[in-house]
């Protein structure tokens, strides 16, 4: 048998994210938010090209990223729902990491393993941030595809784009379990 960590397991078994919206300050310093980006860093890249990037959104940051998200949603004709909806991560977030996909020009990486590269990077983060006893949740939306949204607030080129926005900070209630898949009508034994 191989040797087995077993604290570690049964943390990837009873992980949960935290509503973003139940998360408040304190969130991490510098060197704590070091940590995770390193720890999310360690993320398998097919060829080693490194398709991702991080951006930290501290508290300043989010009111003009929600004004942005206001902007962009009445430009493009949304309901209130949607704008409000897609400004709020911003409203009432204190500390985020936008985790960027980088294309990068390769012959033998197909961009789609960058991709998949990408949201690993988003969930290694999101693991790392609640493992340090962080409350942490993985957000996206339509902010986050609207091209100009991610032109004019994070300075992205056009080989970029926003796979998640990782909300960290100190959750101020539980929330309660929520069912989860039945793995025998999804799992195939060949």
């Amino acid at each position: 048998m191989p040797d087995r960590n077993q604290q570690a397991l049964d943390f990837l078994l009873t992980r949960r994210s935290r509503p973003a919206k139940t998360l408040q300050p304190p969130v991490p310093d510098q060197d704590m938010l070091m940590q995770l980006l390193t720890a999310a860093a360690r993320t398998p890249d097919h060829g080693k090209l490194e398709p991702w990037r991080f951006i930290v959104i501290n508290t300043a940051a989010m009111l003009p990223l929600a004004a942005l998200a206001q902007q962009r949603g009445e430009a493009l004709g949304l309901e209130t729902e949607q704008i409000d909806k897609g400004r709020s991560q911003f409203d009432q977030g204190h500390l985020a990491v936008a985790v960027i996909e980088v294309r990068r020009e390769s012959e033998k990486i197909p961009a789609l393993e960058q991709t998949y590269s990408a949201g690993a990077v988003c969930l290694a983060l999101l693991n790392a941030a609640l493992a340090a006893g962080w409350g942490a949740n993985w957000l996206t939306g339509w902010p986050s595809h609207d091209r100009a949204f991610m032109r004019e607030g994070f300075g992205l080129d056009d080989h970029e784009r926003i796979a998640g926005i990782i909300h960290i900070g100190t959750e101020k209630s539980a929330p309660p379990e929520r069912p989860r898949p039945d793995l025998a009508g999804i799992t195939t034994w060949l």
